[in-house]
Parts: C-alpha cells; sequence; structure tokens
C-alpha cells in the first residue's frame, strides 16, 4: 500500500489517532531505522475526538519495530531442552487441534487454558471466546487485563449495575475539580494529562489533587499532593467522607432519589475523623481539609484513576469507596464529573466488551448468570447449557494449575507472563512445568518464548485490520496498511482455523475482520456497551465512534452531532442506573491495608510502575533506538533518609529482596518518593537486564471481589552492593541475554 492511513495507536488505553504515512514520499528521502529498513513515519490525527493530532513518544516512533525481530514462522520443539525448528502452518495447527482433543477427553474442558492480551483486536478477543467459551465448553480464558483493570470492571458493576467508565475525555476540560490518584497519568497517560493540564492552567479556580506516595511529574503539577502511605487510599476516602458529611458537602436529594446503602456508609465514615486518617495516611490534617473542601465547594468533580487502585488486595473495595464520594456529592451524570477509570492497554476495554476475562460474557454479560448464558448460547447456535455456569480461572489459577497439574494446555497470546505476573519466579517455574503451551506472539525472542512448545508468528498492529475501543469508550478502525513478515496472521484467523480444524466448521466461517465484528456488534444488540450501529465500513465513513450506538440510531457526515450523540458522551445523564431498581449502591469498607505490611525484617514497602517511554515488558519498545537511549537502565527511588541508614549513595547497586525473590537496581536518591517506600519500574525482564525483575519480589496475593493482584504493593528489605558502578552497570546489562534464557530459547550458538 502506498497511501497514509489513518489509525489508532496501540499502546496505551488513551486511544490516540495517528496517521501513518509510506515511507516513500513525493520529494522526500526515504525514513529508515538503524538497521537500514525503510520505516512508516508517524504523525497525529488532528481529526481524531479523543487526541486531537497530539502524540506521544510511544506513538511516535511505533513504527520503528515493526520489522524488527520478528517471529516469522511456526516453529516447535518437543521439550524445552530442545531447540526449536521451524515447521509449517499445518505441522503446527495439527499438533495443537491433537493435543486440544486429547486433553479435552483425558482431562476435561477445565484443563484447556488461554491467557490473551488488551493487545488484541476486539475481533481476536471475540473469536478467542467463541472458541473456548462456546465451542470448548470452558470459562478458562483471562487476559492480562486481570493485572491491569479488573478491580475497575468489578467497582463499576457493583456501584452502578453495569462496566463501563461514564466519563469522556471533554470532562477534562469542564471540571472544576480533578482528583488523580494511583495514577501517574503525566507519564503513562501523557495525551489526557496534557488536556488536563492545559484547562489547570487557564482556569485558576481549577483545582487538581494528586494522590500519591511518590512526587511525579503529575504531582508537580497538583495544587495539593497527598504523598499517603501505600495501602491506605480506603482511610483517605473515608476521611474526606466524613469532612464532607460533617460540613454539610453532600447531595441529599441525589442520595436519596439515586442511591441506596446510604445509612450503612455513613455508620462507617463516622469511625474516620480527621486525626485518625492523618496518623495512617502520614498526611497534615489540613492537607487532609483541603482535599474535602476542594472536593465540597467544587460544581464538578472528576476523579482519574488506574494501578494504584486496581492493583490491590482491596482493590474493588478502593474502586467502589472512590465512586461513594460522587455519589454523595451527586458528582456523576454530568459535563466534567464523574470517576473515570484510565484503561491502562490500548484495547482492554473492547476485551471487556467482548467477555475477554474468565468470569464475563460478550456485551457485558456474565458468565453467572443463566440469562446472559442462555441468550449467547442461542446466538452461537449452541445447546443449552454449552457455557458453563461458573467462572474460569484467572491468570494466577493457570499458574497454580500448572503447578498441580490440572492444566493440561496453555496457549498464551500477544502478553509475556514470564516478566508480568506476581511471584516472577514461581511463576517461571510454572510455566516450565506445563505439558504443553503455545506461545503467539509478533516478536522473538521475548522472555516467555523460553516456556513454549510452539510458536505462533502473530500479525501485528499495521498488519490486520480490526477495532480498539479507547478509556472514554470510543471504537477506533485500524486498518491494515502494510503487509506482515513471513507467514505471519492474525490472531482472529488462527483461533478461527482452529475452531474449524476441530469440526466447528459453522462457527468460524469468517473470511475477513469486518464480518467478524459484524457478529460481534450483533451480539451487543441492546447491552449497556450497544455497538450495533457500529461496523467497520461505517467506521471506515465516519471515523471514530463512540458506544452506546444501536442500530437504530442515524449516521452522521463528517463533523456532525445530533441530540443522541451529545447525551452518549456520558452514561447515567438521566441518573438511573443498570441496577434492578436503577439506583447506584454505596458500598460501606473499612480499609484493611496492605496484604504484606512491612515489619522488621522487610521494612520497607516496594512499590512498582511504569516509565513514559517504555511499555509493558519492553518487547516493542525495548528494540526502539530512542526509547532505550531514553530510558537506558533500571532503577530503584530511595529516599535520603532510608539511603543514609543503609549507605547507600547515588548509583550504587542495590540488592532488593523480598519474602519471594531478589532484584539489583542502581540507586536514584531522592526526595520524590515518600519516606519507607522505595519504587522501581517494572519493564525489564531477562532480556534487558540481569536480576532486575520487579515481579521477583511482588506477590500474588488478590483482591476478592475482582481478583487482581497486589502488584503495587510488597515489603522488602535493602543491602548495598559493594562494586563499581561500572561493574554494576556491566553487571546489570548482562550483555543483553542472559546465559539460561539463551540456552533455553536455543540461542546459545549464536
Amino acid at each position: 500500500m502506498t497511501d497514509s492511513a489513518k489509525t489508532v495507536c496501540p499502546y496505551c488505553g488513551v486511544g490516540c489517532g495517528l496517521e501513518a504515512l509510506p515511507p516513500a514520499q513525493p520529494g522526500k528521502a526515504v525514513h529508515r531505522d538503524s538497521q537500514g529498513n525503510p520505516v512508516w513515519q508517524i504523525r497525529g490525527d488532528r481529526t481524531h475526538p479523543s487526541s486531537m493530532g497530539k502524540v506521544c513518544v510511544k506513538g511516535a516512533t511505533v513504527t520503528e519495530s515493526l520489522e524488527k525481530d520478528r517471529l516469522k514462522y511456526p516453529m516447535m520443539r518437543k521439550s524445552l531442552d530442545d531447540e526449536f525448528r521451524r515447521v509449517s502452518w499445518d505441522q503446527a495447527l495439527e499438533t495443537i487441534v491433537n493435543r486440544i482433543q486429547i486433553v479435552h477427553k483425558n482431562q476435561g474442558a477445565d484443563a484447556l487454558c488461554m491467557y490473551g492480551s488488551g493487545q488484541f483486536q476486539t475481533e481476536d478477543y471475540y473469536i478467542a471466546q467463541k472458541l473456548f467459551k462456546g465451542h470448548l465448553g470452558t470459562n478458562n480464558f483471562d487476559a492480562n487485563s486481570r493485572l491491569c483493570m479488573s478491580s475497575a470492571v468489578s467497582g463499576y458493576i457493583q456501584s452502578f449495575g453495569s462496566d463501563g467508565p461514564p466519563c469522556c475525555y471533554e470532562d477534562l476540560e469542564l471540571t472544576d475539580c480533578a482528583f488523580l490518584v494511583g495514577t501517574n497519568t503525566a507519564e503513562c497517560h501523557p495525551i489526557v494529562f496534557n488536556r488536563l493540564r492545559q484547562h489547570h492552567k487557564k482556569n485558576r479556580q481549577v483545582k487538581m489533587i494528586v494522590v500519591d506516595p511518590r512526587r511525579t511529574q503529575t504531582a508537580e503539577a497538583a495544587d495539593l499532593h497527598l504523598a499517603i502511605n501505600p495501602g491506605t487510599d480506603i482511610d483517605l476516602f473515608n476521611g474526606i467522607a466524613h469532612l464532607l458529611m460533617l460540613w454539610g458537602y453532600t447531595n441529599m436529594f441525589f442520595i436519596d432519589e439515586c442511591t441506596k446503602g446510604f445509612s450503612d456508609y455513613a455508620e462507617v465514615i463516622c469511625h474516620y475523623p480527621p486525626e485518625l486518617v492523618s496518623r495512617k495516611c502520614g498526611i497534615r490534617i489540613d492537607h487532609l481539609e483541603q482535599a474535602a473542601r476542594y472536593w465540597g465547594e467544587a460544581q464538578n468533580v472528576l476523579s482519574l484513576w488506574s494501578m494504584g487502585i486496581n492493583q490491590s488486595s482491596e482493590g474493588t473495595a478502593k474502586v467502589r469507596t472512590l465512586i461513594n464520594l460522587h455519589l454523595m456529592t451527586g458528582d456523576i451524570g454530568k459535563p466534567g464529573a464523574g470517576p473515570f477509570s484510565l484503561t491502562g492497554q490500548p484495547n482492554a476495554m473492547g476485551g471487556r466488551e467482548a467477555g475477554g476475562l474468565s468470569h464475563i460474557l460478550p456485551g457485558y454479560r456474565v458468565v453467572n448468570n443463566p440469562q446472559h448464558r442462555a441468550e449467547i448460547e442461542q446466538f452461537w447456535d449452541l445447546p443449552p447449557g454449552s457455557i458453563q455456569p461458573q467462572r474460569g480461572r484467572t491468570a494466577w489459577e493457570m499458574i497454580e494449575g500448572l503447578e498441580t497439574s490440572e492444566v493440561g494446555l496453555l496457549w498464551i497470546a500477544a502478553t509475556n507472563p514470564a516478566v508480568s505476573m506476581p511471584d516472577i519466579k514461581r511463576t517461571q517455574a510454572a510455566l516450565r512445568r506445563s505439558p504443553f503451551t503455545v506461545y503467539q506472539d509478533a516478536y522473538y525472542p521475548t522472555e516467555t518464548a523460553a516456556y513454549a512448545h510452539i510458536l505462533l508468528p502473530a500479525a501485528q498492529w499495521s498488519e490486520k485490520a480490526g477495532t480498539m475501543t479507547n478509556s472514554e469508550r470510543i471504537v477506533t478502525l485500524a486498518p491494515k496498511f502494510r503487509d506482515p513478515p513471513g507467514e505471519a496472521r492474525a490472531d482472529w484467523e488462527i483461533f478461527a482455523e482452529v475452531g474449524r480444524r476441530l469440526g466447528f466448521e459453522k462457527g468460524f466461517k469468517f473470511k475477513n475482520s469486518a464480518q467478524v465484528y459484524e457478529e460481534f456488534a450483533r451480539i451487543t444488540t441492546g447491552r449497556p456497551c450497544d455497538c450495533s450501529g457500529l461496523s467497520h465500513e461505517r467506521l471506515r465513513t465516519y471515523g471514530p465512534l463512540q458506544w452506546p450506538y444501536p442500530d437504530h440510531w442515524p449516521y452522521l457526515e463528517a463533523g456532525e452531532e445530533t441530540e443522541q450523540n451529545r447525551t452518549n458522551k456520558r452514561l447515567y445523564t438521566d441518573f438511573r442506573f443498570n441496577t434492578p431498581d436503577g439506583r447506584a449502591r454505596f458500598a460501606a469498607y473499612h480499609s484493611r491495608g496492605l496484604a504484606e505490611p512491612p515489619d522488621e525484617a522487610y521494612p520497607l514497602v516496594l512499590t512498582t510502575g511504569r516509565l513514559y517511554g517504555h511499555w509493558h515488558t519492553q518487547t516493542r519498545t525495548g528494540r526502539i533506538e530512542k526509547i532505550t537511549k531514553m530510558h537506558p537502565l533500571p532503577f530503584i527511588e530511595i529516599h535520603p533518609q532510608d539511603a543514609q541508614k543503609l549507605g547507600i549513595q547515588e548509583n550504587n547497586l542495590v540488592e532488593v529482596r523480598s519474602r519471594r525473590g531478589m532484584a539489583r537496581f542502581p540507586a536514584k536518591i531522592t526526595k520524590a518518593i515518600a519516606p519507607k517506600t522505595v519504587f522501581v519500574p517494572m519493564h525489564w525482564g531477562a532480556l534487558w537486564a540481569s536480576d532486575a525483575e520487579a515481579n521477583a519480589l511482588t506477590h500474588p496475593e488478590a483482591c476478592p471481589s475482582s481478583l487482581q493482584p497486589e502488584l503495587k504493593a510488597c515489603a522488602v528489605q535493602l543491602k548495598l552492593v559493594t562494586i563499581s558502578p561500572e561493574t554494576a552497570t556491566k553487571s546489570l546489562r548482562g550483555e543483553g541475554l542472559a546465559l539460561e534464557l539463551k540456552k533455553m530459547l536455543g540461542l546459545s550458538h549464536k
């Protein structure tokens, strides 16, 4: 193809619009990467409603990794001790089909598992659900969204009766109080933050509160930074509610007419006076009071949160307690207000719509609802009872199933759990026990490839057509504008072909991804996430559109709005919720704190997070020169007080230990981290550094409702490693590939 292509960024959930320009353009030199490959150039799409032409460094450089280290052909090996050999697609698919049939016969459907990704397009997600939950009869499909956004899903469902962020990005420019908690938006969702920051700068009456143990770039911009102790979010929210109640900032008409459960909540918050909350959170009373006044005096309060709330053993409770504040003051369903979960991955929202977690089904349905199961069975033309009534295994339960030999086949696609899962050494040991692992990805090598028996080459963004939904529910078509390398195929095509070879031809007769999306859109008819009015053709013609968008709505010319579209920007504008009685639910929670609090042996709390340039486990960004120069090495942030006690100086190599493992990082001494708390980025696996895996330290304790692990906090101890900085840097880099990983991948001879 030679024309430019309008598409959507495949990184975070902001969903920025991009325009890709071919390498050869009239009158311009061909743009090439460091290896001499022609590179499509990227610029922001000014017509995209979410980003309006803005783009961050990740989006701007995304095409520079398209040709690097690609997995081009299927490969197989009998055991992890063997080297991979190239095979045909027929050989690979028949091996997978035969193994599925054997495991299904001998161990049952519950022994089959798939672990997918928010990197999937909606079409990929949908076909995977139809194959596993429908035709194979197991709900054992989970995605890395379990580690990312499942607490937000659970909180929205329990408070409002349905998943779905009720806000839109326009609210960033209409709010007069932005409450950011558990999100370093400036680095992790930079285009969203830029919109909010510009609004904040232009309007002095607009207040920004940031809650974070670190003084991040986000916190630097705040009117009030609350550096609370890790794990005390519920204490803070209940303490703010206590003051709102005391000072009369409650909207009693909204509470009486639109909610349930306020009396139980009111009884809880009376136990959170300022003195107690100040002591538990480690903040000043006047700062707590200032936060409550900012919230109470504002006309429209917008809260934003991400991993710092979700990745917690009480993640759902935190989400719901934050939502309580909005219900208490009536700050929802109106411009500039509402609880807004910032999605971590590009299509985690599309995955939620398509049923891409082990407890949900397409169209915002849940597996434990008999009516929902029956609707999907009828739509998929399956016998009654085909879909199991209990949720499937979560991502961590798949790891446990490998440990107990209950899982006979694990299919991993578009994600890298050998780096991203909690308690990573335990995870890696479980993956090593797997009797049969299929790994489907665009890149090779990756850390997870070391644990696979079959590698399947997947087409990625730019090489297949499909849709993605961003945090504000806008659906964008990402067209194919270049051919995939070698024999790589779209994920949905691989799943559909396996379905046909298993004998389910009727359910997988799709000729292209547009047909897949058409079927998916029909399954959402009448549901909260109704996309029945959307199609590839309509998205190509009209550009990105926001759900709900039922098929009876009129279609628009470019730039035109109807009354439906104006009200469609926000959910719950009529103050009626998706509960049986239409009322939102208050939740009464006391704080339980961290699952693993610090103690005498492990006196510090470790928190983890992302950096501006990198993405997850560097599968893509680690291959982009500009980004690796920006972030060449991992590090650990330590407050000067803690560093002085241990004799640690800037750039010293520090050994960090938890009850599960060890990692080493060069020290960054900074007052931007709270005392007794340390921070490391989560991006480095064994491919990119030696002994620098953040998740060698973290634990799998999870929220009982969302089952999302507490990746954000664990107890650690520090020790100075007495070697020179030069030796430390050389040791950390580990010559690129760890020797053990090389051997497992059959690369030791290269």
